[in-house]
């Protein structure tokens, strides 16, 4: 990772960047700016910052049509900041490619957590090409960690950074029930208690990619009120 980390701060409502703004340049934090989703592409492609917070309510286009665009050719995390509070929005921008949601009114303590632990994902995906074990296989799901890739068969997974943590997590104890409170400690590190909330949507995509068959939980299983368990699967 860049010694310098980099983030493109894309928000039309002029109060919230500049609160944006001053909270990053109090962390010593370098960040550039874009007011409309033109713009935000723009800076993407001439600066590849290493994190985006991108909100969705833009003035030319939608957000969620910005980070679909961003995705074609870029895998830097980014971080919806969006006043939209319901389910379906943030399903709609996680499918879209998006890694973490955090809704308005925010306070400046949740927004640098979220950004501390998207950092510490990414330092944990650049640090799995030192794992003793280079491939994990699971019936025709596999994990190549030296290349930090995903197959479901022959098929390439496209994970966002944050549904690959959590994969990484589950498949290292497959077999084993995991609490919600163990996945939040161990993917989010410093846990905030609405991002229960975000582990079941983010649960929800991953299964969406790696499980295509609707309606038939084949490699990760949900026990109600308690966690996620990765089941162990022979292979055909």
């Amino acid at each position: 990772m860049k010694d310098k980390v980099e983030i493109l701060v894309v928000e039309d409502d002029a109060p919230i960047r500049n609160l944006i703004m001053t909270t990053l340049e109090t962390q010593k934090y370098k960040y550039q700016t874009a007011s409309d989703g033109s713009e935000a592409l723009l800076m993407a492609v001439s600066h590849k910052p290493d994190i985006i917070l991108m909100d969705l309510g833009l003035p030319d286009t939608d957000g969620v049509e910005v980070i679909r665009k961003i995705r074609t050719w870029s895998v830097a995390p980014i971080i919806v900041i969006s006043a939209r509070s319901d389910d379906r929005d943030k399903i709609e921008a996680l499918d879209a490619g998006a890694d973490d949601y955090l809704t308005k009114p925010f306070s400046v303590e949740e927004l640098l957590a979220r950004i501390r632990s998207t950092l510490r994902r990414l330092q944990y995906l650049e640090s799995q090409g030192t794992e003793e074990i280079a491939l994990f296989e699971n019936g025709d799901l596999t994990i190549d960690y030296a290349a930090a890739t995903v197959k479901l068969g022959e098929e390439k997974i496209h994970l966002m950074p944050m549904e690959y943590s959590l994969l990484c997590l589950l498949a290292k104890h497959v077999g084993k029930v995991l609490t919600h409170q163990y996945i939040l400690d161990k993917v989010w590190v410093n846990a905030l208690e609405s991002d229960l909330s975000s582990l079941r949507v983010y649960m929800a995509t991953l299964r969406k990619k790696i499980e295509p068959n609707k309606g038939q939980a084949k490699y990760i299983q949900t026990h109600i009120g308690i966690g996620y368990r990765m089941v162990r699967i022979e292979k055909n």
